[in-house]
């Protein structure tokens, strides 16, 4: 009795490591289920762009220069606030160089005494010329001779003046004056109060004193690669995005594609302008960073499909087409593409769905 229930078990075992062992064969043998994306043949737009980089500035900005030497005696704009032209900005007080001042002294007093004698010259003739013992011509060249003796003077105190204080008293004439040379907006006043200036002259530059800008007329300026210059023209229209502006765009116009290019990091890089056209709720800045997509071109309601869908074979391009078998090798043609999403032009239908190789 307990050797038949024994054989049993070990039946049982057997039995079991057997069906155990077929079961693991039958799933070794299996092959995974086949996972694999797809893809939609849509209508749509397709629109081919090349990329700029670069910022918004002003088409109109100036800087105003210092006409003398000296410190910023007062500052009367801040950056910021609009002007008109001939607007006073700031009063510069004259450091005089000293010999200059010197010499300028010397020539007045030289004037003074020279004019003081054609005076007396003068007035010595004109008591000869009531006698009747000299003739009026005579007279006239020395009351000639005086009146130029006093515009020279009068040049040698314009002169001094000018060099104490940088005008000479007319109005409008005040070299330390620094005022405004158009209307606009100030975008910067690089200079403090007490700060010291240099003159505008041929070897010198000059200190800024302020820039002046139009906002009301903004451009693009930026860079294209040398790969995409050759495609694009003046007049094309372009869509200007700005960082600080968020889901906002700007629409604009090629204006200006520079004939040079400059090498920066390995490629070359060509300018590029574009006016813009702004909008009233948005206040657009100097400065700001912004990339413009330049239309290169663009299709409209036609067949669009993912690029990833593609096969190519001897300058052939196939799809796999989704069918009730499942999926068959399909030759299509092709137009536009953006790089990611490509024109259908035949060999497939608006609704067709096609694998992901």
């Amino acid at each position: 009795m307990i050797k038949t229930i024994i054989r049993t078990l070990l039946l049982f075992v057997v039995m079991g490591l057997f069906a155990a062992g077929l079961y693991f064969l039958v799933k070794r043998n299996e092959q995974p289920p086949e996972i694999f994306d797809t893809r939609q043949v849509e209508s749509g737009t397709i629109i081919k762009r090349a990329v700029a980089i670069g910022s918004i500035e002003p088409r109109k900005e100036i800087t105003i220069k210092s006409r003398v030497s000296g410190v910023v005696e007062s500052l009367f704009l801040e950056a910021g606030g609009v002007i008109e032209k001939d607007a006073l900005i700031a009063k510069i007080k004259i450091v005089p160089d000293a010999v200059s001042l010197n010499a300028a002294q010397s020539r007045l007093e030289t004037a003074g005494i020279s004019a003081e004698n054609a005076r007396r010259e003068r007035d010595r003739r004109r008591n000869l010329l009531d006698d009747k013992l000299i003739s009026t011509d005579e007279f006239s060249r020395y009351q000639y001779e005086y009146e130029i003796q006093l515009k020279e003077e009068e040049s040698a105190r314009s002169n001094l003046t000018l060099i104490r204080e940088g005008g000479n008293g007319d109005a409008g004439t005040v070299s330390s004056e620094i005022r405004s040379t158009v209307s606009g907006t100030v975008l910067e006043i690089p200079v403090k109060e007490g700060e010291t200036v240099t003159e505008t002259n041929t070897f010198n530059e000059g200190t800024t004193i302020a820039s002046v800008a139009d906002m009301t007329d903004m451009i693009f300026v930026g860079t294209v690669d040398e790969s995409e210059v050759g495609r694009i023209t003046e007049g094309l229209a372009l869509v200007v995005s700005i960082g600080a502006i968020e889901n906002q765009t700007f629409d604009g116009t090629l204006e200006f594609i520079s004939p040079k290019g400059v090498r920066n990091e390995g490629t070359v890089q060509f300018q590029i302008r574009a006016a813009i056209q702004q909008n009233p709720d948005y206040q657009v800045r100097a400065g700001y960073s912004a990339n413009a997509d330049i239309v290169l071109d663009r299709r409209d309601d036609v067949l669009t499909l993912d690029e990833a869908a593609l096969l190519f074979d001897d300058d052939q391009t196939y799809v796999l087409l989704k069918n009730a078998e499942g999926f068959e090798r399909r030759q299509i043609q092709t137009g536009l593409s953006d790089g990611l999403i490509i024109e259908v032009t035949d060999g497939l239908q608006q609704g067709d769905i096609v694998r992901i190789p």
